[in-house]
């Protein structure tokens, strides 16, 4: 392994040069003005990360499901005074430390502006540790799905799309097209605020490992029948990441597919971006969705394909990314802590229990406001089943016969006469308490639909997403429920 001394003969590894390039060869080794702006890969000793990270403290975790992952992220400064990413991998992920090394060492040849590269790694006795540059960022998820103060502008949404492309292309180029569980956590942001691609996903979470951990709605069809991932199956992954793009929201593509096809655009787009965008920019971009999104893989488009219709889209290209993300130059966001309320508590538990006497006690007062407003007296005959229906759901919910419960309530949604997102968030822990997750992340969706800023859409979206093993998504979705309960503190 050597000393520590040639640990950090490392130059400059970041260059300010402002630029857009289109071309491969430019991107490669951070671009011409930065040719061996990075070091080569290099094998760290495990002395050398335990110091940088202070020990793999708790404190210096930053991947988004906190340390109960299998695989932690830790944030750690090296002694030349860099900032790197340790991906610490458990104990029995990779047991053969010479096939890890050879892994790691194919990853690390990689050298792109358009990556979050592959440094080095560490594989001494059972230790399986890889170290990549560290983007201070945030990941896409945040800024797209969870933002503070402002929604993601279209051309930053566009750049993204873009700059993703020509990782992948990049990635082809050299032999390294299969990309593993390709979402928006693994789009991450650098001080410029350039969104790259996190090298990590280059390399399975352990030798025999998934390649998805999402769920199985966002899973490449033929990977369901095969269990194998090809570079059409991250073309597939690329094409759900367009939907995020365009909707701010991650919706299955089957959902958005059915949308498209009955040319519901409006109800696809995020609402945010409203007279940001041309029609004709919206529509080519849902047509590469649609494409990449195709059930046979055949019928996708390749990496070079994609980079080309992405650049003919490009807006505000002299704009630099950090004024587009509304970021200061350079600097990170620093985490807020969560202070939890007592739903949130709740559901960071998943006591059932605990969250039915929440529900129990608030009963409809959040429908005040909704578009059809459910005063439960003002209906005529005809309304009356519909109406009975919800009247015997609410006895089954509260004597918790959740079976009963789901049926009565099916049949009050199925009426179409009213809606009601609080029938939706107790039909959804109705489902919780069956066993049936993916149905109740179904109805929190569907309430948060009806009610775009209701924290209790959101907090059942957590619940629902930790019993699916999500930890990344339900940990943002109980961020997210956390300051909308905030916000409506205040008011």
């Amino acid at each position: 392994m050597g000393g520590h001394s040639s640990k950090f003969s490392f130059c400059c590894w970041h260059s300010s040069r402002k630029s857009s390039p289109h071309d491969l060869s430019d991107l490669e080794n951070g671009g011409e003005n930065g040719k061996n702006a990075l070091p080569s890969f290099t094998e760290f000793s495990l002395d050398v990360l335990m110091i940088a990270t202070e020990g793999f403290s708790a404190d210096n975790i930053v991947s988004e499901h906190g340390e109960k992952a299998p695989n932690v992220v830790f944030k750690g400064l090296l002694e030349n005074g860099h900032w790197v990413a340790v991906k610490r991998f458990n104990r029995s992920a990779w047991p053969d430390s010479r096939q890890f090394l050879d892994e790691a060492k194919a990853v690390g040849n990689l050298r792109s502006e358009r990556l979050a590269n592959l440094l080095g790694c560490c594989c001494e006795g059972e230790q399986r540790l890889l170290v990549a540059e560290f983007m201070p960022n945030e990941t896409l998820a945040k800024h797209l799905f969870h933002w503070d103060s402002q929604p993601m502008k279209w051309a930053m949404r566009l750049r993204v799309a873009f700059y993703l492309a020509q990782a992948m292309e990049y990635c082809s180029s050299k032999g390294r097209a299969i990309y593993h569980d390709l979402n928006a956590y693994r789009i991450l942001f650098d001080q410029d605020g350039n969104p790259r691609l996190s090298c990590f996903g280059l390399m399975k979470n352990s030798r025999d490992g998934k390649s998805y951990s999402t769920n199985l709605a966002f899973t490449p069809p033929e990977y369901m029948r095969t269990g194998r991932v090809t570079s059409e199956s991250v073309v597939y992954s690329f094409g759900t990441m367009l939907l995020d793009l365009l909707s701010g929201k991650h919706i299955p593509p089957s959902h958005a597919l059915d949308l498209i096809r009955v040319k519901n655009l409006s109800m696809l787009m995020d609402s945010c971006l409203e007279g940001d965008f041309s029609n004709d920019d919206g529509t080519e971009l849902v047509r590469l969705a649609t494409r990449c999104l195709q059930y046979e893989a055949r019928e996708r488009p390749n990496a070079k394909s994609l980079v080309n219709s992405l650049i003919t889209i490009q807006k505000e290209t002299e704009v630099p990314s950090h004024v587009l993300l509304g970021i200061r130059h350079g600097a990170a966001t620093p985490p807020q802590p969560l202070v939890l309320t007592t739903m949130g508590e709740a559901c960071l538990r998943r006591d059932l229990t605990a969250l039915h006497e929440i529900l129990q006690k608030t009963g409809y007062k959040d429908d005040e406001g909704i578009a059809n407003e459910l005063s439960f007296q003002m209906w005529t005959n005809q309304m009356q089943e519909t109406l009975n229906s919800k009247q015997h759901g609410d006895a089954a919910f509260r004597a918790k016969d959740f079976i009963t419960a789901i049926e009565c309530y099916t049949q009050f949604n199925d009426g179409g006469t009213m809606v009601s997102p609080t029938i939706y968030a107790r039909r959804c822990l109705c489902y919780l308490m069956s066993d049936m997750a993916q149905e109740a992340l179904g109805d929190a969706m569907q309430a948060q639909v009806i009610y775009s800023e209701w924290p209790t859409a959101f907090y059942l979206q957590s619940v629902a997403l930790f019993t699916l093993g999500m930890e990344n998504d339900a940990q943002e979705a109980l961020k997210e429920a956390t300051k909308l309960e905030g916000k409506r503190s205040k008011n």
